[in-house]
């Protein structure tokens, strides 16, 4: 069990890795060939240039002027200068609302921090019932300062209760005026906003077959009767999933040719082999730059085979389009408004804005969604229940009983009071954080395969995944496994009746486990986010080999953005620890706030100079982020209504209740409230964009705009003949009747990106429906 001592030593190391990962930034970050690696968004924007300077050929890379590096920490003050309404102009809605995250858990817990150790602390401490009563459970000095140490029945559990209280209604209030200032936040910012396709435009899935008309024409027809006033232009799905890989192949072989037409550039006397089998490791020897010409050559063509056919080809049409209209309007009442009277045809939704796309799953028949969701369900029940066991067997090998028990030779070594102290205060956190390395990856394949078609769902799916996860398998897992396993020899020694006070006492005793995993994840996980050691090797790597021209120099500084699915449910474990134990072990909720406060200022840094905004869904995870933070308050509240249950304090339990019930009354108040903000857009706000946009800008063609605004990724690398030809799929640009005859027919124009539309007029043709 880690004393004192112990979490004083992993707390030393954690803060020298630290330091030293901030301190080798603030050296390289003044390089100027690394210039490009920790300000690449300003390089980006055209708003920064590599920094040249005269002299000695040194001076080129290596900056020589010592003062700049006696100013290593002033990027801090720089991070916290820019506005945050600058901030947003800068790097949009969403990476300034997942900044309020961290600042969140600031105004939380730094009152509640100093409460509990001004309140609480005391009230543990002098007791001694640890020493006293249950000298046979493994206890630490850490332990003395939370609730175990208070004597069963005693009257200063009533302290707790009140601070209970107290942390959930100060908690409670801050997330209710957060909630309000972002969904205010989303508001102005959707008014405020330049023109994006996004805002006019729907995807409608699921349109039934017709034997007589092509998608397209289905489409076109559908929306011309249903929507004729606001209809303008649409754009059919196609399934050029096969071109995508083609194109992403030929991509890597023009690579590796950049890379052997360099290295023959450099020496001329020898021309660059290879080995044509797998990974180059055996196979016919073959001339280098000679074999990737022949396969590109013979990439292009079957690229352009396999564009023709998905041009021509009516199987490689999906039933689904993207629908735009002449008015936010039009499109707020599509999107939001069932088309049929059939529920499962014509669905509609906000369109993604374009560079928000998940293109791939487009192609997904939208009738096997519900499949594939049931199997990724039952498949992450397996995946997280299933992955405790080597977590627990792991973790029970990095105790000082479990390696000395796996390796008996090396008791003399760990018996070493710095030895035992880093494997008692350094290694579980480690561990754990070593098994949690792939897991981002495996959930956002499971999302992938659910079918979510854009990139911002993807990462909110793969987001509350990782925060079940985390949940059941740190938390709980650690708790429940890791307590039970340290106490389970008292377990067999005592009568049945004891087993719950040990229980009730054991589970804070994972506290000391939690306080090493912030520092390590936490405290020296932050700090290597702000060093880029990856990026910075990947770019030097690329820029030595690969680049020729200042676009693939771009594409080699390219830092990529925030992985909100990785990022948020590492916030929200934070958010569960100091919740859970800020009124059961207190002496966490410093560790807490330190993470909190150098996180903030390092994404700030990060957000400004560095990461990319992929795509802007302004601020649309506020409400998992909400909802999130209410369920750790629920934890805390079951926590220690369970804990207190074996301090014979039954009494107390219908507080509890009570407070549990307040809580969830207070999320359904928020939900109602605010969430309407986050997936529906107001019609109101709607009429008065365009108003205000037809008084600015009357003469504008919203048209053009919109038309070629969805066509697929892979078309626009294409030229511009090609690109047009895209434009007319299925079909060119001619009078097209409806060719069902139990149907109205379309009476105006029709065009496959969709003509101007026109309102259908009064008179309708004897031979047309009714």
């Amino acid at each position: 069990m880690a004393t004192l001592s112990d979490i004083g030593v992993a707390a030393g190391i954690n803060l020298l890795s630290a330091f030293v990962f901030l301190l080798a930034f603030a050296i390289l970050r003044l390089q100027p060939f690394n210039d490009r690696v920790y300000f690449p968004k300003w390089y980006l924007k055209g708003l920064r240039s590599s920094p040249s300077r005269s002299g000695t050929f040194v001076k080129k890379f290596v900056n020589l002027d010592f003062r700049s590096y006696l100013r290593f920490l002033n990027w801090m003050p720089e991070a916290l200068k820019m506005p945050e309404l600058e901030l947003i102009d800068h790097a949009g809605l969403d990476s300034a609302v997942y900044l309020r995250i961290y600042l969140i858990g600031l105004k939380i817990f730094v009152p509640i921090t100093f409460l509990a150790w001004a309140v609480l602390v005391p009230v543990n401490y002098t007791n001694k019932t640890l020493e006293l009563q249950l000298k046979n459970v493994t206890s630490s000095d850490i332990d003395k300062l939370s609730i175990s140490n208070v004597p069963d029945g005693s009257d200063r559990f009533w302290t707790h209760i009140v601070m209970a209280y107290a942390f959930t209604f100060w908690t409670c209030y801050v997330l209710l005026k957060e909630y309000e200032k972002v969904a205010n936040m989303r508001l102005q910012f959707l008014v405020s906003e330049k023109r994006r396709p996004d805002q006019f435009t729907v995807l409608v899935r699921n349109v039934p077959p017709d034997s007589d008309e092509s998608v397209s024409e289905t489409v076109e027809h559908f929306f011309l009767v249903n929507h004729p006033d606001t209809y303008l232009t649409h754009q059919v799905v196609c399934n050029a999933n096969k071109l995508v890989k083609l194109v992403k192949k030929r991509k890597s072989k023009q690579n590796w040719l950049d890379y052997y037409q360099l290295k023959y550039s450099r020496n001329n006397a020898k021309r660059p082999i290879m080995k044509t089998g797998f990974l180059g490791l055996w196979g016919e020897k073959v001339d280098a730059i000679d074999h990737h010409i022949t396969e590109i050559e013979k990439l292009s063509n079957e690229i352009a085979e396999e564009r023709e056919r998905v041009l021509k080809d009516p199987k490689s049409i999906m039933p689904a389009a993207f629908v735009s209209f002449k008015s936010r309007w039009g499109a707020a009442v599509c999107a939001q408004t069932q088309q049929s009277r059939n529920p499962t045809l014509w669905l509609t939704d906000w369109a993604p804005e374009p560079r928000d796309v998940y293109w791939q799953n487009l192609s997904i028949p939208y009738v096997s969604i519900a499949v594939r969701r049931l199997i990724i369900a039952v498949a992450f029940f397996f995946l997280t229940f299933f992955f405790m066991i080597p977590i627990a067997s792991v973790q029970a090998l990095a105790t000082i009983e479990g390696l000395e028990k796996a390796a008996p030779f090396l008791k003399a070594l760990i018996e070493i009071p710095f030895i035992k102290s880093v494997i008692q205060g350094f290694l579980p956190g480690i561990v754990l954080k070593l098994f949690l390395i792939f897991l981002p990856t495996i959930l956002m394949i499971m999302s992938k395969f659910e079918g979510f078609t854009s990139i911002s769902s993807l990462e909110r799916r793969s987001a509350t995944r990782y925060y079940l996860f985390n949940l059941v398998n740190v938390f709980l897992g650690s708790v429940i496994a890791g307590s039970a396993l340290d106490q389970l020899n008292t377990f067999i020694k005592q009568s049945a009746n004891e087993i719950p006070k040990t229980i009730g006492v054991a589970v804070p005793m994972r506290a000391t486990f939690f306080i090493t995993y912030i520092m390590v994840d936490g405290w020296a996980g932050i700090a290597a986010e702000i060093l880029m050691l990856k990026p910075l090797i990947i770019y030097h790597l690329k820029n030595t080999f690969l680049v020729k021209t200042e676009k693939d120099r771009e594409e080699a500084m390219n830092p990529g953005s925030l992985s909100f699915n990785v990022g948020e449910p590492r916030i929200q474990l934070y958010f569960l620890l100091g919740m859970v134990y800020a009124t059961v072990t207190p002496v966490l909720l410093p560790f807490i706030v330190v993470f909190f406060g150098l996180a903030y200022v390092v994404f700030r840094h990060q957000i400004i100079n560095v990461y990319n905004q992929e795509y802007e869904s302004a601020a649309a995870f506020w409400p998992d982020v909400h909802g999130r933070i209410i369920i750790a308050l629920l934890v805390s509240h079951v926590a220690l209504i369970g804990l207190l249950s074996t301090k014979h304090l039954a009494q107390a339990a219908p507080l509890l209740i009570t407070l549990a019930v307040v809580t969830i009354w207070f999320y359904r108040f928020c939900k109602a409230r605010y969430e309407p903000a986050f997936v529906r857009y107001p019609l109101q706000e709607a009429v008065m964009k365009d108003t205000l946009e037809r008084a600015r800008d009357s003469n504008f063609n919203l048209k053009p705009y919109l038309q070629n605004a969805y066509i697929h990724p892979v078309f626009k690398e294409e030229d511009d003949d090609e690109e047009e030809e895209v434009i007319k799929l299925e079909n060119e640009s001619v009078l097209v009747p409806t060719k069902r005859q139990s149907r109205r027919n379309t009476p105006v124009p029709s065009k496959m990106s969709g003509a101007s539309s026109q309102s259908l007029p009064e008179a309708v043709p004897e031979h047309s429906v009714p």
